[in-house]
């Protein structure tokens, strides 16, 4: 998906930075981006963004490609609540109804539903819990 929004940008010469986990000189990426006023578009794959960046500078997300695990776009959106962030931020999420990605979502709602009744009840749920049931969670 990045890979497309890449081209668009390229094709309208939107000034952007791009990084993945095969880009090189990380640091000096992130550091276009908050410096450079005209860079205001940075495209950053989910599992590269997740850790060891601060983007202050942002003050949109927008997650194109989500992951079955919604702990990893929470990680992602969370590189812009840094200390030094002066602007609100709005993240968001675009997804295509019949798509993959929408099948995705509602796989990230069942998990929280189910972690969500296991937290919040007692034993007894516990033991009501089927085979299936159990390995929905590790799947």
């Amino acid at each position: 998906m990045l890979e497309l929004i890449k081209k668009e940008l390229q094709n309208r010469d939107i000034p952007f930075e791009y990084l993945t986990g095969k880009t090189r000189n990380r640091e000096k990426r992130v550091e276009s981006f908050q410096e450079n006023d005209t860079i205001r578009v940075f495209l950053i794959s989910l599992k590269a963004g997740g850790t060891g960046l601060n983007l202050t500078e942002a003050d949109y997300v927008y997650l194109v490609d989500p992951w079955w695990n919604p702990a990893v776009e929470n990680q992602a959106i969370d590189r812009t609540y840094r200390i030094g962030q002066k602007k609100n931020v709005v993240a968001v999420r675009l997804i295509c109804p019949d798509t993959i990605e929408e099948k995705i979502m509602k796989l990230q709602d069942t998990k929280k539903e189910l972690v969500n009744d296991i937290i919040q009840t007692d034993s007894s749920l516990l033991r009501s819990l089927t085979k299936s049931d159990l390995l929905a969670l590790f799947s």
